[in-house]
């Protein structure tokens, strides 16, 4: 792949894929930046070379055509006190052409919503080729989205020279920080993994297998390993086709010599709500009717424990339902850990996307950590061996 650095943009009008897929609340302001930041060495790199910039993203999950809280439009005044300038706007990105050719050396356009278009998704050759008509180079900067065989992130590439297709800052930062724990991690090697289902992580769980000293596993999954053992759950998060699997990845890691952390008690409630009645039970004693939504403090202890104690770290996906402040204590205490040993023991912490991602923003730790992730399904994928046709495409 051809990094930034190996390119000179004099001259050049680049189309840069970026992903600025970023969350807009009521009155369509920006609650979350971090992907516009995260694209702007990209940007001003092409800049200072003296090459102008057509920047492509989607946004949101348009159903069949243009949708007002799905337009980039909101995002141009962000961008230009981003740029420190006036970012121009195209409303239709077949009709860009005109305003992309006019673009002069260190200029910026932003061209709509690629997905407001349905050969976006469908990876179309001829809507591709067309956007590729917006540009003299292309550059992907959108690892977010690299999982993805879209016409804008993957099949666009096929219309440029081998020279002229180019990997951004973003996309190179994040396939370096995968390949740091995947290939160089420092021991112990312990991976933290949450969220809602084993089905979601089944893949990079037993990927995972083979590489760390130590998984631990979260969030409403960890209630299928207890169910499967003979424990009682109440009402908490099943999938109880799963039971069999979740026996399965225990007996691997200790066949494998994994130290694999099971919560051993949760914080309760008798329904799912901030307001909620709240007590402490063991992780296969939780009564009917009520629900574990997160860590107990011996689950904390242990956990906290064992990432303190660790030299590279991955996580991903929360210990609980950090969303409500009453179930986002073990979140924030993993986040702590974390924090703590790449402060402390000089670890390796890389935080994998997605609601990890927003947790450590949202707890005020993404100063602390070594790595946060821009793309959740892009890194799972990557780190279970998937080609990425984003990536792919550079080659």
């Amino acid at each position: 792949m051809k990094t930034l650095d190996q390119y000179n943009f004099a001259g050049k009008r680049a189309v840069v894929r970026v992903d600025f897929n970023v969350p807009l609340d009521k009155s369509f302001a920006i609650a979350d930046d971090t992907r516009i930041r995260a694209a702007t060495p990209t940007i001003k790199k092409i800049l200072q070379d003296g090459g102008s910039v057509v920047l492509l993203s989607h946004l949101g999950r348009p159903k069949g055509g243009p949708e007002d809280k799905f337009s980039l439009k909101h995002l141009v005044a962000r961008l230009s006190r981003e740029y420190g300038q006036e970012v121009q706007f195209a409303d239709d990105a077949l009709q860009a052409e005109e305003k992309a050719q006019a673009l002069q050396p260190g200029q910026i356009l932003l061209v709509e919503n690629v997905r407001f278009y349905a050969e976006e998704e469908k990876g179309n050759a001829e809507f591709a080729a067309k956007l590729a008509k917006l540009g003299t180079v292309y550059v992907n900067d959108a690892f977010g989205a690299a999982h993805r065989k879209h016409a804008s992130t993957a099949v666009i590439a096929d219309s440029f020279a081998a020279e002229d297709r180019v990997g951004g800052y973003l996309l190179q930062g994040e396939l370096d920080n995968a390949k740091k724990v995947l290939e160089e991690a420092e021991r112990p090697f312990t991976a933290i993994m949450g969220g809602a289902k084993i089905s979601d992580k089944i893949l990079i769980i037993e990927k995972l297998l083979d590489r760390v000293d130590n998984l631990l596993i979260g969030g409403g999954m960890a209630y299928t390993f207890a169910k499967a053992q003979g424990g009682s759950i109440g009402s908490s998060l099943l999938e109880a086709d799963k039971m069999d699997l979740a026996l399965e990845l225990i007996e691997k890691a200790r066949a494998k010599g994994v130290n694999l952390l099971l919560p051993t008690d949760s914080l309760i409630a008798d329904k799912f709500a901030n307001d909620a009645e709240t007590n402490v039970a063991a992780n296969d004693q939780i009564p009917e009717g009520w629900l574990g939504l997160d860590l107990g403090p011996d689950s904390i202890k242990a956990f906290s424990e064992v990432v303190r104690n660790s030299k590279t770290i991955l996580w991903n996906g929360p210990m609980g339902v950090f969303e409500l402040p009453t179930f986002a204590k073990g979140t924030t205490a993993v986040a702590q850990a974390i924090a703590d040993a790449t402060r402390e023991q000089g670890a390796f912490s890389l935080i994998g996307g997605g609601d990890s991602a927003a947790a450590v923003n949202q707890l005020g730790f993404a100063d602390q950590v070594s790595y946060i992730s821009t793309g959740g399904g892009a890194l799972l994928e990557y780190m279970e061996g998937k080609e990425l046709p984003g990536v792919t495409a550079l080659g």
